[in-house]
């Protein structure tokens, strides 16, 4: 077991920033964490790397407790934080060789030259560090969480404020470091989390709301989606008077009306039924009318809209 977290409790006066959380990772896992501002995602990951101590409740990383064994953690785990804080006016070989002298290690100059090559640095790495993009800036973060070869990496926001080519180019580099690593990540972007991650844990309020792989999450919800298109545009309001509806999204719009809509509902066969009856009391002609796999975004929406107790 590479990360087992028991009975997680964090109080800050009197709230609870985490709340009674539990949850176990195993080896070679790339699990997604995910959760609104607020609802307890870098508390717990701080608890885990050992930077901030818990109120109540355990935490063990490869087998050891994260309080009695701090300092064999830290050799074990790479952690990227949310404020990724870099030394500015360092040279980024500077800094990469400065973490590796932290770490003690043996051969640190061959250790750099590699992460450098692995994260995609080698054009930068003779560079001051305050020289570089964003996207470079959480590549050289990277580099040094990963310069000692740890076994579990978590990062705490890894594409926080990078545009679309960056975002991508560190997606790519996490499913690559994926082949052999225990990987624990928060993020607000789901579709990254849909693209690296098998499996989710989401936090609301401090409690887990849902631990399981993206396909259980998809098939238990007791929300399914419908996607129905017209060969005109339709009021959406048309609508609002279907029974069983919890959320309409218009696809392709033209001011308040549209051709396509994608319902969310609990009952689809009762909905279908209704639609079809719509579209026969006002002349409207459906081109398509089928069912969707319910996305993260709205099982996210779903899941974190529950009152927590």
């Amino acid at each position: 077991m590479s990360i087992e977290v028991k009975n997680l409790l964090k109080i800050y006066g009197n709230q609870k920033a985490v709340n009674n959380v539990s949850f176990k990772i195993n080896k070679g896992e790339v699990v997604g964490f995910l959760g609104p501002n607020g609802a307890g995602k870098s508390t717990t990951l701080k608890i885990i790397t050992g930077f901030l101590k818990q109120s109540a409740g355990e935490v063990a990383v490869c087998g050891l407790n994260v309080a009695e064994n701090l300092l064999e953690i830290k050799r074990k785990i790479g952690y990227l934080p949310e404020s990724n804080a870099l030394y500015n006016d360092m040279y980024v070989g500077e800094y990469l060789n400065f973490i590796a002298a932290i770490h003690q290690l043996k051969n640190k100059n061959k250790a750099v030259s590699e992460i450098i090559e692995r994260v995609g640095l080698g054009n930068e790495f003779k560079k001051k560090i305050e020289q570089l993009s964003k996207g470079y800036k959480q590549r050289v973060g990277l580099a040094a969480a990963l310069v000692h070869d740890p076994e579990v990496l978590l990062l705490d926001e890894p594409t926080s404020g990078l545009d679309p080519n960056q975002i991508i180019e560190i997606r790519e580099l996490i499913k690559n470091l994926s082949e052999n690593k225990t990987i624990l990540f928060s993020s607000h972007i789901l579709q990254e989390v849909e693209s690296i991650c098998d499996r989710v844990l989401v936090i609301n309020k401090g409690e887990i709301v849902a631990d399981d792989k993206l396909s259980k999450l998809q098939t238990s919800t007791k929300n399914d989606c419908i996607v129905v298109r017209f060969s005109e545009y339709v009021d959406r309001n048309l609508f609002n008077k279907i029974e069983n509806i919890s959320n309409i999204e218009m696809l392709q719009t033209e001011n308040e009306k549209t051709t396509s809509l994608r319902i969310t509902t609990t009952n689809p066969e009762a909905v279908r039924k209704q639609i079809l009856a719509l579209a026969l009391q006002h002349n409207l002609n459906i081109v398509s009318l089928q069912s969707e796999n319910i996305s993260l975004e709205e099982i996210f929406k779903t899941l974190t809209n529950k009152k927590t107790t």
